[in-house]
C-alpha cells in the first residue's frame, strides 16, 4: 500500500505491508512529489518487535504483546527520523502547547508528567492553549529560527494538530511537592535534554541533529520546572515562560 504525507513540511512517499499507518497519517495526506520514500519490509517489523523486546527486559517488564501492523507504524516513523535530519528537522520526544501562536515545548523521562504538566495548561488557559503535539513533535532549526510541528505521532491519546509554531521556551519537568520555573543553562540540563532527541544510527545525520540540537539551545529560552499535579503548577510555569 502506498501513500504520500507532507510532515514538517517535507513531503514523504510510503510504501507499506498493511493500511493502518496510512489510516494512522490521513490527516497528513499530500498530493506533491516526495522528497524520499520509505519502503517497509518484514524485516523492519521484526526489528521493532525485536527492540521492544529488549527495552521491556532492560526495564523488568512484561513486552507488549504488539501487532505487525502496529509495529510497522513505528517503523515507517524510525525511517522518517533517520531522514529528517538531512532536511534540519529532528524528531524530539516532548508535549508541545501553542498559546498565543508560540510553542512551549516540555520534556521529561515517560511516566514524569509532561503530557499532565500540559492538559494543566488547557485548563489554565482555555482556548487560548491549543495541543500541538502530545508526544514526537519534529523539530526545524534553521537561520531564521525554531518551528515545532504537529505530526501523526502524538501520543496514545492523540492529542495534537497538523500546525506548526515558532518554539518560544523548553521546560524540562521534575516532580515536586511545591511550584517553580526558573531559566536554565543549557550545560545544566544537556545531557536530560539529549536523552529525548532521536538519535540516528547513521554517523552523518546524528552529527546533522546535535548541530541543531545544540543551535536550538542557543536560541531558546530554557527552564527547570518543578511541579505538583495543581493547577497551580501550569500558572507558575507560564508565568516564567511567557
Amino acid at each position: 500500500m502506498k501513500g504520500i504525507y507532507k510532515i514538517a513540511d517535507v513531503n514523504i512517499g510510503v510504501s507499506s505491508l498493511y493500511g493502518s499507518v496510512h489510516e494512522y497519517c490521513r490527516d497528513y495526506a499530500s498530493t506533491d512529489e516526495p522528497d524520499f520514500e520509505v519502503v517497509i519490509s518484514q524485516g523492519d517489523i521484526d526489528y521493532e518487535r525485536e527492540r521492544s523486546l529488549k527495552n521491556a527486559l532492560a526495564e523488568g517488564r512484561k513486552p507488549y504483546d504488539s501487532t505487525d501492523d502496529y509495529l510497522e507504524e513505528l517503523a515507517v516513523y524510525r525511517k522518517i527520523s533517520e531522514m529528517m535530519p538531512y532536511y534540519d528537522r529532528f524528531l524530539f520526544h516532548g508535549s508541545c502547547i501553542a498559546v498565543d501562536g508560540k510553542g512551549y515545548l516540555f520534556t521529561a523521562p515517560s511516566g514524569t508528567g509532561k503530557s499532565t504538566h500540559s492538559r494543566l495548561w488547557r485548563e489554565y488557559l482555555g482556548d487560548k492553549a491549543v495541543m500541538v503535539n502530545d508526544d514526537k513533535p519534529i523539530i526545524k532549526v534553521s537561520d531564521s529560527g525554531i518551528t515545532v510541528y504537529g505530526t501523526p505521532y502524538n501520543g496514545k491519546h492523540r492529542l495534537g494538530e497538523n500546525i506548526s509554531v515558532p518554539l518560544k521556551a523548553v521546560g524540562v519537568i521534575e516532580r515536586a511537592e511545591d511550584n517553580s520555573a526558573v531559566p536554565v543553562k543549557s550545560t545544566l540540563i544537556y545531557p536530560r535534554i539529549i536523552q529525548q532527541m532521536y538519535r540516528p544510527s547513521d554517523p552523518v545525520a546524528l552529527a546533522r541533529s546535535m548541530s541543531a540540537l545544540d543551535k536550538m539551545l542557543a536560541q531558546t529560552g530554557l527552564y527547570l520546572i518543578r511541579c505538583n499535579m495543581d493547577i497551580s503548577a501550569a500558572q507558575t510555569a507560564y508565568d516564567a515562560m511567557r
